[in-house]
């Protein structure tokens, strides 16, 4: 039997009659396959579309990293964009868009690898497609060279360290100090597993070695630059996925910040917008997080030419900023996690705080924030897509708000 695809899903799969999801399908295309459930298996592609590509990859049909290299740039710049816009005409809302940021191949400043000891020695890398199988990636196109370097290290800590029953999610992200690599899933520490660990971090060169968080040995600083601000962010830290990605993100911010002299950052992890405002306005950071705002409270502190900057521990889902707190700032940040930020979004709404700049890492979410922006008075000016996680179905987006 054949089918034909007339859409992508937000997970990037093909979509037809039915529904029928086939994965690693573009619209338009005739194709055939064994239907397991919903989801077609063993595909056949009958008719490609033309803007079907070579994957760049070879790992790509077995890895579940990318789920889009079979489609040109092109399409899937506007089948991103095409994402946010679905997801606002829900709300009744639309907006222009700037031109999409995409991120080069091979940017991947961060990655979290799976490890497992096998029989003989230990495998590497990332999960199958819709599998918990890891699939070795030697090759692979989206993560940063430099951090192709946390493979082999990955293998040697689940030689060292796992069972043959269970995997290491190995967290790794490149620091001006070299890796910084945080693992969790791993038996309890003990004595004899801390030294074991300290060799390795030698062995392998390491800036940082953590375990569930637990930082183990600390070779180098692994230093991340906000502006011109250096800090060391805590063990697996949030941090953006490629430098270009926040590059993007930060232009869109100070730009939607211009002119403004007190600004209140929320949801600031470590600085990732504080710290380079703070070089022309005065910021109020909020983060969940104690240990973030630690770390951006001290490297604002050791850093010269900047504006005042107040770092809040404060949970905003739980204790939003109120209207009354809100009145003394000018303009606001905000980059929520994927759930969107509902209760400080319903307090910004009833505030007089006449500019917002939202960052954002689900369209649905943002969509829905979005509109009670709207709703309280904002207008939505325009937004720009930014695709740090190449060839995924992942999309990133930053906002700008005015009150009339």
């Amino acid at each position: 039997m054949t089918y034909r695809i007339d859409r992508l899903g937000h997970q990037g799969d093909g979509i037809a009659v039915g529904p029928v999801f086939a994965p690693m399908t573009l619209p338009g295309e005739v194709v055939s396959g064994i239907l397991n459930g919903q989801r077609l298996t063993d595909i056949r592609i009958m008719d490609p579309s033309a803007r079907r590509v070579a994957p760049p990859c070879r790992h790509f049909k077995a890895c579940g990293g990318c789920q889009l290299q079979h489609a040109d740039d092109a399409f899937v710049a506007e089948w991103k964009e095409d994402v946010v816009r679905t997801a606002l005409a829900a709300h009744g809302l639309e907006a222009p868009f700037r031109p999409i940021a995409t991120s080069p191949a091979r940017a991947r400043r961060r990655a979290t690898l799976s490890a497992r000891r096998t029989k003989k020695s230990a495998m590497a890398g990332l999960h199958g497609r819709a599998s918990d199988v890891i699939v070795e990636i030697p090759d692979c196109q989206l993560l940063h060279p430099d951090l192709m370097r946390a493979i082999p290290v990955a293998e040697a800590l689940a030689v060292a360290t796992a069972s043959r029953k269970g995997a290491l999610d190995v967290a790794a992200c490149l620091s001006d100090g070299g890796l910084d690599v945080n693992v969790t899933g791993g038996r309890p520490l003990d004595g004899p597993l801390r030294i074991v660990l300290a060799g390795l971090a030698e062995a392998h060169d390491l800036a940082r070695l953590s375990w569930e968080g637990e930082v183990i040995a600390t070779r180098r600083p692994p230093v991340q630059r906000f502006g011109n601000v250096r800090i060391v962010p805590p063990p697996g830290a949030f941090l953006q996925a490629t430098a270009e990605g926040e590059a993007a993100l930060l232009a869109d911010v100070m730009d939607a910040m211009s002119g403004a002299a007190r600004i209140v950052d929320l949801f600031a992890g470590c600085g990732t917008f504080t710290l380079p405002l703070a070089a022309r306005a005065q910021v109020h950071a909020v983060e969940g997080e104690a240990a973030m705002t630690d770390v951006l409270d001290a490297g604002w502190r050791k850093a010269s030419g900047l504006k005042q900057v107040v770092a809040e521990p404060r949970d905003l889902f739980r204790r939003p900023l109120r209207p009354e707190e809100l009145k003394s700032f000018d303009a606001a940040v905000i980059d929520p996690p994927r759930a969107g930020a509902e209760a400080q979004i319903a307090q910004l709404a009833g505030a007089a705080i006449p500019r917002i700049a939202y960052v954002s890492c689900n369209p649905v979410t943002f969509a829905r924030d979005a509109a009670v922006l709207v709703a309280g008075g904002f207008t939505l000016n325009g937004l720009r897509v930014v695709d740090q996680f190449r060839w995924s179905s992942h999309v990133e987006l930053v906002a700008d708000f005015t009150r009339a």
